[in-house]
């Protein structure tokens, strides 16, 4: 579930974008008394995703809103469906329209990404995001990436420990790496990105719970996770693509994670169509 918490105050600033001081346009040719309904139509196959975000755009405009969910958030969804209809003032309805759109066409981008990662791998290897978010709108990016049916990686530089090659150059190498870490933070489990399988077997070495093998063919990380025998697990990263996904599966390891699933993933072709009432 996504907390609307969340999601008000960033649904609030994206309308203070658009609108400011009011729609010049809609302000001059429609009437304020007039009521509509809208409609979110798919215009292509997906999975949905921001509907609670996209009807909270209508709400902060008119209080008297109301809602009818057609769809539900990480339900598949073809071309043609009604995914949601609205009803309210027709200028709350126009005022929203893009605002609306863009959340629910970019999240449902990135659902619709991490569901065809979590297809292509049977089930065989867990498909995680990164960091790698549209500044501001992480929460909500990772929202969808979970209702893709993908798993959320840390969420921030807070919450995990993810030594990567530049903390390893400055630290002075793997094991000094993993040692310092584990000195200052005793509690939380280690991962460490490995770019050779000689750093591999130093990091299990120093007893990493979890090795990042990074940019390695699928044969080196199948022997990564030879190597590693259950001692730690195994997380492959860059240069992943749909295509490789099945290949990596087979590998044996636990883990890939995949920045495509939020830098590119794209939006999905959603329309609204509003009329009278």
């Amino acid at each position: 579930m996504l907390d609307a918490a969340e999601y008000r105050d960033i649904v609030r600033r994206a309308l203070q974008e658009d609108v400011r001081d009011g729609d010049i346009t809609t302000d001059a040719t429609v009437d304020a008394a007039l009521r509509a309904r809208g409609v979110f139509l798919a215009k292509a196959d997906c999975v949905v995703a921001g509907l609670d975000v996209a009807i909270e755009t209508f709400r902060q405009l008119d209080s008297t809103i109301r809602a009818t969910t057609l769809k539900r958030d990480g339900d598949a969804c073809r071309a043609g469906e009604e995914i949601a209809e609205v009803v309210g003032t027709a200028r709350a309805l126009l005022v929203g329209e893009r605002t609306a759109l863009n959340f629910l066409q970019r999240l449902s981008g990135v659902a619709t990404r991490a569901r065809a990662f979590v297809d292509a791998s049977g089930g065989r290897i867990t498909i995680l995001d990164t960091r790698k978010t549209t500044p501001l709108l992480r929460a909500l990016e990772k929202y969808a990436v979970r209702t893709g049916g993908a798993a959320n990686h840390r969420v921030g530089l807070f919450d995990a420990v993810l030594i990567k090659d530049n903390h390893i150059r400055l630290a002075g190498g793997v094991a000094a790496a993993i040692d310092r870490t584990r000195a200052c933070r005793p509690d939380l489990p280690i991962e460490i990105e490995a770019q050779t399988l000689a750093e591999v077997d130093e990091a299990l070495a120093r007893g990493a719970d979890t090795i990042l093998v990074d940019n390695m063919a699928a044969a080196e990380v199948r022997e990564a996770v030879k190597r590693a025998a259950g001692r730690a697990k195994i997380e492959v990263s860059g240069g992943v693509t749909l295509e490789r996904i099945s290949e990596l599966a087979a590998t044996g390891a636990d883990y890939v994670s995949v920045g495509a699933l939020t830098h590119s993933a794209p939006a999905v072709d959603i329309s609204f169509e509003i009329e009278p009432l």
